[in-house]
């Protein structure tokens, strides 16, 4: 343990590291998926991917109600691009168009920080391998730019949002109780986070699963050989 000349424990110091810029609209090309910066043309696309009678458990734990119409969609796209501090990207598949949407948000370079959310998805974009692949390539950009720490919370009651964030390889760090206000409901917040020293041991994590070989059909990504969960869970 490192104490200060009072005797007083601190922190490692923090050597070889400056404050990486604030992220920016960005391409991130993967084998199975392309990110790409939101625009308004993406929203008739997103709007049918996401929005529609039998959608709306997608936008339970999202911040706004599920976009009833094209116009209102267009509204909601609008809306996300003017944010300010948000870095919203599409998700577009191979060979589809556009089916989800994330965000980095909250950014604090001074501190190296900074959180993926806002994820809509697309209930034929969930669970493939382009939607890993997706998170595999905006995990890679954030600690490409010199982030120290990458941030995923969620509605403590979302369960399936906690699942995803484990397999992703993010550690559990605790419940925030009533921590925010959102649609009229409390929502005590989940955090989780990956560093950049687990992301050392995450990036050849996600190398080996997204390697065409751990795949029964390279071509699709499809009937994985070796699960990703068992790649990232600590132990």
């Amino acid at each position: 343990m490192r104490t200060n000349e009072h005797g007083q424990p601190v922190g490692d110091p923090v050597v070889g590291w400056a404050p990486p810029p604030a992220p920016e609209p960005v391409v991130l090309e993967g084998r199975w998926v392309r990110l790409e910066p939101l625009a308004p043309a993406h929203a008739p696309d997103l709007h049918d991917a996401t929005s529609g009678e039998g959608r709306e458990p997608l936008w339970t734990y999202v911040g706004s109600e599920m976009p009833t119409s094209r116009a209102d969609f267009e509204a909601y796209v609008a809306g996300r691009i003017a944010a300010p501090g948000m870095v919203s990207l599409v998700v577009v598949p191979t060979g589809a168009g556009p089916s989800g949407v994330v965000s980095l948000m909250r950014a604090e370079p001074a501190h190296g920080v900074v959180e993926v959310g806002a994820i809509v998805l697309g209930p034929a974009l969930q669970r493939t391998t382009a939607a890993t692949e997706a998170m595999w390539l905006v995990a890679r950009h954030v600690f490409g730019l010199g982030y120290r720490r990458y941030e995923w919370k969620c509605d403590a009651l979302n369960a399936p949002s906690r699942t995803a964030a484990e397999r992703l390889g993010f550690r559990f760090e605790g419940v925030f109780r009533q921590a925010v206000v959102t649609k009229g409901r409390n929502r005590d917040t989940a955090w989780f986070a990956m560093t950049d020293g687990d992301w050392s041991a995450l990036s050849p994590a996600y190398d080996r699963w997204l390697a065409p070989a751990n795949f029964e059909d390279p071509g699709r990504g499809t009937g994985q050989r070796v699960s990703l969960s068992a790649l990232t869970t600590p132990g």
